[in-house]
């Protein structure tokens, strides 16, 4: 299973639940596509968008349950970011953890992605 990953505050998760689809983010309505990172993309990503934010989950899907419609593109430094051009079916969501945020105003992936959490 190759995973990739959504960082989104959790009151809009659980609207998308109760919807029983996400939709994206408002960044991701205006953007036309639901953007995601590769496992070693989301600290980055936390970092450069959600700093200092709380109150987000680390959303987990299964890449290959969202066929055509996912797809890798150039994005910062030209480097392959996943896009999603449709909605996010439940079901094909792994996890939703909550992503703790540290005194320092970073977020705690350690144990959530299987990478370290000492500085890059």
């Amino acid at each position: 299973m190759a995973l990739i990953y959504k960082i989104a505050p959790a009151a809009l998760w659980r609207k998308a639940q109760d919807r029983g689809r996400f939709e994206g983010t408002p960044a991701d309505i205006a953007d036309g596509y639901i953007h995601f990172s590769t496992a070693d993309q989301a600290k980055t990503t936390a970092a450069k968008y959600f700093e200092g934010q709380d109150d987000l989950l680390l959303i987990a899907v299964d890449a290959v349950r969202l066929g055509e419609a996912l797809r890798f593109e150039p994005s910062r430094g030209g480097a392959l970011f996943p896009h999603l051009y449709a909605d996010l079916p439940l079901d094909a969501v792994v996890f939703a953890k909550p992503l703790q945020l540290l005194p320092d105003g970073q977020h705690d992936f350690a144990g959530l992605l299987g990478i370290s959490d000492t500085p890059e």
